[in-house]
């Protein structure tokens, strides 16, 4: 479908690319990274494309899960796993096909360890794999679902520090926003979670930051828009033009520093993220300070924009988290990795939302990073990529790859 739509947006509304439904209830978690879709719903960016937008704060991952596949909402603020997870019937829930509308964010998540290991002088990665490997005792670790990209980051990091995340320490699941008063009981050792409960931690001196996840992954795929494959083919303008008002917004938010504080602001109150602006608005704007004495002004904090490059949802990040659930255990089998990817991502959907609000669009759907142990992750091997670490849960390795 080749559109070409009017300059001005109220034009077609009411035309052959009008939406089809126009209130929509859409999920998020309290997370500053939720910021494009609080922005759009509530500061006038979602009425122009004929769309009111219901927000919902969620307690869970799951339980946004469960209502996005059940059809309480219509699209969610979503871990790029879950969404991935839901659609290859892993991790709980029903299998559904879903859908990949844009990229919401990069960047932006932390790893934090506790007080008590802070007294004991592991603050940093050498001292925590000592402890790791010489306590009889196991560190307990959280993340905020099994197959999310904050249970990614924690495991690509242990390893890539000499720790098996599956065996080496204990793993459970908690709320992101719960994770701050699971550290102050002493229930865990550390977490990863998205801001602004990181930062959050820091300022209650309940432990300290040890890693950013941008640290690990530079401008790393981190929550996209979701919905079900059924949402888009059954409305296809209104997902179209609920991708421009969020498109709209995120770019909105990057215009200034001024725009970041207002928006910091907004995310503090009640219905978002009920939590002081102090905790959100340094790293929303980059600027980090861990626990240990150390600040600084992060090159790759948090982005919702960069003239478009975060939002094309390319197929090699997608791709990525699936060669991570194969090197996990979470996956027994290798998917067809590439077009799991394509049936998941709506490219020509998102290329022409772009391209009428005049936002860049990167030709190619496919990137190329390098991450902290040195590896290159470009899409091109996945296969291969899964199984080229040292430290994985990969039941039958060897004997699988000779028979390809």
């Amino acid at each position: 479908m080749n559109t070409t739509f009017p300059a001005h947006p109220l034009a077609w509304v009411n035309g052959s690319d009008a939406p089809e439904k126009h209130s929509l209830d859409i999920g998020f978690m309290a997370l500053t990274d939720c910021a494009p879709l609080v922005v759009a719903a509530t500061q006038g960016f979602a009425q122009p494309y004929g769309l009111t937008l219901n927000l919902k704060r969620q307690s869970s991952w799951a339980n946004l899960r469960d209502k996005l596949v059940n059809g309480e909402l219509d699209a969610a603020h979503s871990l790029y796993g879950l969404i991935y997870a839901v659609h290859l019937g892993i991790g709980g829930g029903t299998t559904t096909d879903m859908a990949v509308l844009m990229g919401l964010n990069q960047n932006g998540q932390s790893i934090n360890l506790s007080t008590s290991l802070q007294h004991l002088g592991v603050t940093d990665p050498e001292a925590l794999e000592r402890h790791a490997h010489q306590n009889r005792t196991k560190l307990t670790f959280a993340q905020t679902f099994p197959t999310g990209t904050h249970a990614m980051w924690l495991y690509y990091w242990l390893a890539s520090q000499g720790i098996h995340p599956l065996e080496d320490v204990n793993s459970v699941v908690i709320p992101p926003m719960q994770m701050p008063a699971h550290l102050q009981a002493g229930r865990i050792d550390g977490f990863c979670v998205g801001e602004p409960w990181a930062a959050s931690a820091v300022e209650q001196g309940l432990g300290f930051t040890l890693a950013t996840s941008q640290s690990i992954w530079p401008d790393h795929p981190e929550k996209v828009l979701g919905c079900t494959r059924a949402f888009v083919e059954r409305y296809p303008n209104t997902a179209r033009a609920l991708v421009m008002s969020v498109l709209a917004a995120s770019r909105f938010i990057e215009q200034s520093p001024e725009n970041r504080r207002s928006t910091a602001q907004l995310l503090s109150g009640q219905s978002y993220l009920d939590t002081p602006v102090n905790h959100i608005e340094p790293r929303l704007l980059g600027d980090y300070h861990d626990g240990l004495g150390n600040q600084w002004h992060d090159p790759h904090a948090l982005r919702l924009y960069d003239n478009g490059r975060v939002n094309l949802p390319y197929l090699s990040d997608g791709m990525w988290f699936m060669t991570q659930f194969r090197r996990w255990g979470l996956l027994r089998d290798d998917p067809d990795y590439l077009a799991v990817a394509q049936r998941i991502h709506q490219l020509p959907l998102y290329r022409e939302a772009a391209s009428a609000l005049g936002v860049p669009c990167p030709e190619s759907a496919m990137r190329s990073s390098q991450l902290i142990d040195g590896t290159l992750w470009d899409g091109t091997d996945p296969y291969g990529y899964a199984r080229s670490f040292r430290l994985h849960a990969l039941a039958a390795a060897p004997a699988m790859h000779a028979q390809h």
